[in-house]
């Protein structure tokens, strides 16, 4: 075994990438060790809870403190609320940063879900988990309560974590008329109206009549892409708002007219409320120095009595940016650590046989045959972000969806035709394989558009994963109709055969190539929670992360991961074709490959939101929270473009880079996302 001396420095630069990075975030985390942070769970009264705790260190039982509770909206995790956790705690609150329920580390009782349709598991995670929370924290002898017994305890909620802060505050003013104490102090709920409160019962209106004098605001950010809507307006949501001049906007001020954002305002029961109307997106709201300065000025003015408590620190002072600075210096690393890892296990003995020599690299095409490589490149290129919003936002059977019906068929009967006429007449048996691909891709993607696929809840348990797979399995049938047609009428003739493909089918290899992908992915992951034991980091840049998990979502990580490996293994091929060519050597072949993969998606999300704020309609106004998963999943596809070439080169086939892509993304996507439990 030779490990070369690039590969041991690539060894080195990740791992000090990872240390360095994490241990910084975790010294901003801790308000510049101001604040201990810890993991913690606790039982509530619907199921298991977990959270990170941030506790000044001079909070304790006896010197209780002001406290704030703040959570994610839906998919995500306690990480997503860093800014808000920080800010707030280095001012002198305790701050519980709260996974909600099956989001997390956090589990909402088995027996809840006697209803898998979505609302039967969509309902139950949000109504509860902020209350339950609320009961916990009362309890704890380091949080303040007044001589009357009330508690002096802020909730703020971002999304659906807003809509959970809604119905804390309700339930506690109801519990409120039967003991005489109020648990909760201020409420403060950022990208969340009453849209989906009323549900149960909480629209505007009661909500109002529940306030009880406290003081409470809300975040309207300009350009939510879901809430805030003024009910005249009709055709999609992502488009631009002015919550105030609303029905719902002017009940929650108490006005009769519409009202003026950043303003305070009195209610007839001695409360306070304002609402804030940054200029952001909804996702934005938890990645903003202006919304968090919203937040920590609203605690300071909610809590103004209790300020001998707090630390006057001007709302503008913040450090959690370099948090995530740091957190995302780490990601890098982590990245780097993979692609060592990977490169030193394919040198060792069994893991070696993953490797079936140095692909030959093919010339540049030429002529007529130049041009119709850069227009098939194109149409891969654009045909994921065309075939985007059908297949997440209408699914099966819709009109959209219907195109790739037909083009599936039209695939097929070509196949077909073709495979009679080599059959008939050159019984080439390249052509032969390559038509029977085309015909079955093409039968494949004719059945997924017009067949339903992940709607039982009961076994796709990560239930917002099941539009992202269903787009994955279409994009995974296009690409495969696309490089097969290519194959059939072109590549074939060229006298390329699955070798250049990086197709290699020898049963070692597969499995060598799986046993590597798999121990990459379990080495670098121990990396990973090993950061986050010692300093409470993961690795992330905004949206995108790779966090710790409990791994009772093994189960829904193997359900989703034939579907992604099948993508990755289909994407490395066309990755391994279109880019191992003398003319896109080094960085151009990278560039290529991350178009191949991201370039779609890529421009989907500069025309939604160039048009969004530039018209104040988006391209696709009705494209919600796909939209907002696609961001995301721009940097996820781009990674793993990235592996698949540095792979196929290191190991001459697609197999290593399928598995490795295949595994380390579903994990990462499952532990970023909501897991039924059942």
């Amino acid at each position: 075994m030779k490990i070369t001396k690039k590969t041991l420095t690539l060894l080195c630069v990740a791992l000090v990438l990872i240390v360095l990075g994490s241990c910084l975030a975790g010294l901003f985390n801790s308000g510049n060790g101001t604040v201990k942070v810890s993991r913690i769970k606790f039982e509530g009264e619907n199921g298991q809870l977990s959270g990170l705790l941030y506790m000044p260190k001079d909070a304790s039982a006896d010197n209780p403190k002001p406290t704030v509770i703040v959570t994610h909206g839906y998919l995500n995790s306690a990480e997503m609320q860093d800014a808000n956790a920080i800010e707030l705690s280095r001012r002198g609150f305790v701050v519980l940063a709260l996974d909600q329920y099956d989001h997390g580390h956090s589990k909402l009782d088995h027996d809840v879900y006697e209803d898998t349709s979505f609302f039967g598991v969509w309902l139950p995670f949000w109504a509860n988990s902020m209350d339950d929370a609320v009961q916990y924290m009362y309890e704890q002898p380091y949080v303040l309560k007044d001589v009357n017994g009330n508690g002096i305890i802020g909730v703020t909620g971002h999304s659906m974590g807003g809509f959970s802060s809604t119905m804390a505050l309700a339930s506690d003013e109801m519990q409120y008329a039967l003991t005489g104490v109020r648990k909760i102090y201020a409420g403060l709920t950022e990208g969340s109206d009453f849209q989906y409160t009323s549900i149960l019962g909480i629209d505007a209106a009661t909500a109002d009549a529940l306030g009880g004098g406290r003081t409470m605001g809300k975040v309207a950010a300009q350009y939510d892409e879901f809430f805030f809507n003024d009910p005249s307006v009709e055709g999609g949501t992502v488009r631009h708002k002015d919550y105030v001049s609303t029905p719902d906007g002017m009940t929650f001020l108490q006005q009769t007219e519409p009202a003026k954002a950043d303003t305070w305002y009195e209610t007839s029961d001695g409360g306070k409320r304002i609402i804030y109307q940054p200029a952001q997106t909804h996702p934005w709201n938890h990645f903003s120095k202006t919304t968090t300065a919203h937040a920590i000025s609203f605690y300071q003015t909610a809590f103004a009595d209790y300020s001998s408590y707090l630390k006057d620190i001007d709302a503008n002072s913040q450090i959690w940016q370099w948090k995530e600075f740091f957190e995302c210096v780490a990601l890098v690393g982590f990245i780097l650590l993979i692609a060592a890892v990977a490169a030193i296990l394919l040198q060792l003995p069994f893991f070696s046989n993953a490797n079936t020599g140095e692909l030959q690299v093919l010339n540049s095409p030429k002529g007529s045959a130049k041009w119709i490589t850069i227009v098939v490149l194109v149409i891969a290129i654009l045909l994921p972000g065309i075939f985007f919003s059908p297949l997440m936002d209408d699914g099966a059977n819709s009109a959209s969806v219907n195109i790739l019906f037909y083009a599936g068929i039209a695939a097929a009967v070509c196949g077909v035709v073709m495979l009679i006429l080599n059959l008939l007449k050159e019984k080439d048996m390249k052509v032969t394989i390559g038509a029977v691909i085309m015909t079955a891709a093409g039968a494949l993607l004719a059945l997924v558009a017009k067949v339903p696929m992940y709607q039982n809840n009961a076994i796709w348990t990560a239930i917002g994963m099941n539009s992202i797979a269903y787009w994955t399995i279409g994009c995974t049938l296009i690409s495969l109709c696309i490089t097969s047609t290519v194959y059939v009428f072109l590549k074939s003739k060229e006298g390329l055969g699955f070798k250049n493909y990086g197709v290699v089918f020898k049963p070692m290899a597969i499995i060598g190539g799986l046993c590597t992908a798999l121990v990459t992915v379990i080495l670098s992951y121990a990396v990973l929670f090993l950061m986050d034991a010692l300093f409470k980091a993961d690795f992330r840049i905004w949206t995108f992360a790779f966090k710790t998990f409990d791994f009772d979502i093994l189960p829904a990580i193997l359900r989703y991961l034939p579907t992604f490996v099948a993508f990755y293994l289909v994407s490395t091929i066309g990755i391994t074709i279109n880019t191992n060519t003398v003319g896109l050597k080094g960085f151009w072949g990278y560039l290529l490959a991350i178009c191949l993969n991201a370039g779609g998606a890529i421009i989907w999300l500069a025309r939604q939101y160039i048009t969004l704020f530039s018209s104040g309609v988006a391209a696709h106004p009705g494209s919600a929270l796909s939209g907002i998963m696609l961001v995301a999943m721009v940097p996820t596809l781009s990674i793993a473009a990235i592996f698949s070439r540095y792979l196929y080169k290191k190991t001459g086939n697609v197999w290593t880079a399928a598995f490795l892509n295949g595994i380390l993304m579903t994990t990462m996507a499952i532990a970023n996302t909501m897991v039924v439990f059942k």
